[in-house]
């Protein structure tokens, strides 16, 4: 049985959003961050990063939600993460967006959501500034790429669209300038008409 561990922050969002549009049959464990319970002793044995996402499968045991994506695609033999030359393109557009486009629109998602829902104090308008002016950078080489395609790689989605995009949900609370970049806008208009896009998170009771 596979196991899902998240918590309904950003990273989680995309594994979590992988396994509903696959329809995967995992058991979604939550863990509640305010209470600590990533960092629970039983956890760490699994993630000593002390991060979410987690999958298990028995004793298989992975973190980081790409490869995370990237798992549930071969489990589901799906085409997510397909087996021929898309693979390298899908691996550039991962270590791109960790370097650059999701690292900035996070510092953004950080201290805009965050840090008022940790209460970690207020945003500071230096890091903002510097977030802003690196995310309309990059977001400006992604607008590019996108002009006349669909998807990021090949004709039909991968998991480099659900990770490339993954702070855009949120771009409106985290003032990411998402509007000025048409492409980009239109590309994201596309993963929300997917439910799974929408509504990555299974209902938890209260």
């Amino acid at each position: 049985m596979m196991k899902l561990y998240y918590s309904d922050v950003l990273a989680p969002r995309k594994a979590c959003a992988v396994a509903q549009y696959l329809q995967a049959p995992v058991t979604f464990v939550y863990l509640d961050m305010t209470k600590g319970e990533h960092k629970a002793p039983s956890y760490m044995a699994l993630n000593p990063n002390g991060k979410v996402p987690t999958l298990t499968n028995g004793e298989r045991v992975i973190w980081e939600a790409d490869a995370i994506m990237c798992e549930l695609s071969d489990r589901m033999g799906a085409d997510l993460w397909p087996h021929d030359s898309r693979q390298l393109e899908i691996i550039r557009w991962f270590s791109w967006n960790a370097q650059h486009f999701t690292r900035h629109g996070s510092a953004l998602y950080f201290e805009h959501i965050i840090k008022p829902r940790f209460a970690l104090g207020d945003p500071d308008p230096v890091a903002v500034e510097e977030a802003l002016g690196a995310f309309r950078k990059f977001a400006s080489v992604l607008d590019d790429h996108l002009k006349g395609r669909k998807w990021l790689v090949g004709e039909n989605p991968t998991v480099a669209d659900f990770s490339v995009a993954i702070t855009l949900p949120y771009a409106e609370r985290a003032f990411i300038p998402l509007d000025e970049f048409p492409e980009i806008r239109r590309w994201h208009d596309q993963l929300n008409a997917f439910a799974a896009w929408r509504e990555p998170f299974p209902a938890r009771p209260n």
